[in-house]
C-alpha cells in the first residue's frame, strides 16, 4: 500500500523555520523525483520545490529560492523541506508528492501557519 506521510508542520511566527518530512512506504521512493507543493487558504496548488532521484538536482520556486531546502535520505524513504525566514505568505498546507512516469502519488499534507 502506498503510503506518503508528512509531518513537522505547525504555528510559527514570521522568521522562523519549520523542518517537513514526508515519510513514504509501499514503492521504490529511490525511483521517484519528489515534489513539495502547497495550497494557500482559499488558492490554488503552488509548486514549492523538485528533487530528482539521487538528490543531486534541486529546482525552487522563485518565492521560496534561499530560504527553502529540499533534501532526501534514500536509506530513510523520507524527503525534507528546510524552511528558514518564513513569512506570512508562506501559510498553507503542504504537500509531497512523488512522480516517476505516469506514477503520481501524494500526501495528505501538513498544515504550516506563519502568524505572530
Amino acid at each position: 500500500q502506498v503510503q506518503l506521510v508528512e509531518s513537522g508542520g505547525g504555528l510559527v511566527q514570521p522568521g522562523g523555520s519549520l523542518r517537513l518530512s514526508c515519510a513514504v512506504s509501499g514503492f521504490t521512493f529511490s525511483s521517484y523525483w519528489m515534489y513539495w507543493v502547497r495550497q494557500a487558504p482559499g488558492k490554488g496548488l503552488d509548486w514549492v520545490s523538485t528533487i530528482n532521484t539521487g538528490g543531486t538536482t534541486t529546482y525552487y520556486a522563485d518565492s521560496v529560492k534561499g530560504r527553502f531546502t529540499i533534501s532526501r535520505d534514500n536509506a530513510k524513504n523520507t524527503v525534507y523541506l528546510q524552511m528558514n525566514s518564513l513569512k506570512p505568505e508562506d501559510t498553507a498546507v503542504y504537500y509531497c508528492n512523488a512522480v516517476r512516469g505516469f506514477n503520481l502519488y501524494w500526501g495528505q499534507g501538513t498544515q504550516v501557519t506563519v502568524s505572530s
